[in-house]
């Protein structure tokens, strides 16, 4: 299956969720998945499981992308092999909320480690193959909480303005090259991680009055890793309903 396979795109903590919806909608579009995720072998089973009933082809790859031991390995040995990694989807992050006070660093080091880190150990080995073949998408999903701070927030709002920062200037570095880095951030979606927000009263700060789905945001992410968003760089494109 991977040799009929022309381009592979590797999206970071895909075993559920929105990680999940985008690896399902970059199948549909006719991409090889490498799917990431760092222990839930079960729920990325679940989600192959769906991609090859619907004719894709995927391939499981765990490690912790918060790791560079680990990444670096795993990375390596896709890069020796024959498949073409043509998008990068920097989606692997976790929320460990509390008050400033109270934060402590374990939980400032747990949510910074799988965005910031994650985005480097992750896409810096995949970006000079791109360079040479003068082709690439490279997307990252950051949050409203980057953009607008949140409450309780702090670390991982630090983490999500981060990689906002990230994409903008790996952006400028690579345009010349034919490669895109795009964000997307996405406000309240209908998700594990936002199982346990307080939902009622943030959807009436949301003009639309509801929750995003993870479908949406794939379907966004989709359109990023197309060849008809080949001149869409540098951007980062909120959806969340109005909120921002």
């Amino acid at each position: 299956m991977s040799a009929e396979v022309r381009s592979w795109a590797l999206v970071t903590g895909a075993s559920r969720g929105i990680g999940a919806a985008i690896a399902e909608q970059l199948a549909a579009a006719g991409h090889g998945i490498l799917l990431n995720y760092r222990s839930n072998h079960e729920a990325a089973e679940q989600v192959r499981a769906r991609i090859v009933e619907a004719g894709g082809a995927v391939e499981l790859l765990p490690f912790d992308v918060a790791n560079a031991d680990a990444s670096g390995a795993a990375l390596a040995s896709v890069l020796e092999s024959d498949k073409v990694i043509s998008v990068v989807v920097n989606n692997a992050g976790v929320s460990a909320d509390a008050p400033f006070p109270a934060l402590e660093r374990e939980a400032w080091d747990s949510v910074l480690g799988p965005t910031l880190d994650g985005f480097y150990n992750v896409t810096r080995p995949l970006v000079m193959p791109m360079v040479r073949r003068r082709h690439g998408r490279i997307i990252n999903i950051s949050s409203v909480s980057g953009l607008i701070g949140n409450r309780g927030q702090v670390n991982y709002s630090a983490a999500k303005a981060g990689i906002i920062g990230a994409t903008k200037a790996l952006a400028r570095e690579l345009a010349k090259r034919k490669i895109t880095v795009n964000a997307v951030a996405p406000g309240l979606i209908e998700t594990e991680m936002a199982a346990h927000a307080p939902s009622k009263d943030m959807v009436k700060l949301i003009p639309m009055r509801r929750m995003g789905t993870a479908q949406e945001v794939a379907k966004l992410v989709r359109f990023l890793a197309s060849d008809d968003a080949a001149y869409v760089t540098g951007q980062v494109v909120a959806i969340d309903g109005g909120l921002t």
